[in-house]
């Protein structure tokens, strides 16, 4: 079962989209894997960008089967040689930027300030920030020379509260701010720039340190008391870059089941209910 939507509506129809950290462990669907085929599904013409190529196949293989058009840059994202490649690729194959997400991610412990390694540090900021400037900087040109398009950045609600992540956290609530930030400079280019904050996702990446018991306390502590996959973020990600949201600039979107809309006695009464 790959979750995959049995119907599409043609909300991307003639967009051109770069999706980075579009691979995923297996023939399991991560948050880039998800995007990457919902919006060729939908229409539009995908650049996948990765480091392993084995699961950009694997992206590029439920592309074709849904019969929509992409193809795979293997990539370092906090390199911006890679990055000016990749922008320059997509407009070599495809003639225009419209959509451009800046997925790819790595997280990071809970290491107390006085232990903390800081070249491990600066290695999360590299990947969660300094790659969605680095493909802002090399995509915005080809969007404000072809009238417009539409940014999105994914965080994470370690980014909107506290999880004792000095490295994780910092660094996907610098890439909201950003988000802000980029969405003020280039509103009067047309381009729209939004952030997503999953939060609660159960994906190939965290399978396989995730416990059942790990992820029953966490669908307890949240209001829907259900956790999200891939597809919760794909599909509010199809929102925020489809013309759906022409007025939607500046955001920071919760895809989290209301977890973070929670006070702490209120999670306390969550936590306690059966099941």
């Amino acid at each position: 079962m790959t979750g995959i939507p049995e119907r599409f509506l043609g909300r991307l129809a003639g967009k051109v989209a770069i999706v980075t950290g579009a691979g995923a462990k297996g023939d399991g669907f991560g948050t880039g894997r998800a995007m990457s085929v919902l919006f060729g599904g939908e229409g539009a013409r995908v650049c996948l960008v990765d480091r392993d190529q084995t699961a950009l196949a694997r992206s590029l293989d439920y592309l074709a089967e849904i019969g929509a058009e992409g193809f795979a840059v293997v990539a370092d994202v906090t390199n911006a040689e890679d990055c000016q490649r990749i922008a320059a690729e997509t407009l070599e194959r495809f003639g225009k930027i419209d959509i451009l997400v800046n997925n790819v991610g790595v997280s990071g412990g809970a290491t107390p300030v006085d232990e903390i390694d800081i070249a491990q540090w600066r290695h999360v900021l590299d990947v969660n920030l300094q790659s969605a400037v680095l493909m802002a900087k090399y995509c915005v040109p080809a969007m404000r020379g072809g009238g417009g398009g539409a940014i999105l950045n994914i965080s994470s609600i370690a980014g909107v509260v506290a999880y004792g992540s000095l490295a994780y956290g910092p660094s996907k609530a610098a890439l909201v701010q950003f988000t802000r930030d980029l969405a003020v400079l280039h509103g009067g280019d047309g381009i729209r720039v939004n952030a997503l904050a999953p939060g609660h996702i159960y994906t190939p990446m965290v399978e396989g340190f995730m416990t059942e018991e790990m992820r029953a306390a966490r669908r307890k502590a949240g209001p829907l008391a259900l956790e999200g996959d891939a597809w919760d973020v794909a599909k509010a990600a199809l929102f925020l870059v489809s013309d759906d949201a022409a007025f939607v600039n500046g955001v920071c979107l919760p895809v989290d089941g209301g977890v973070t809309v929670v006070g702490s006695t209120e999670a306390m009464r969550l936590m306690s209910r059966p099941g």
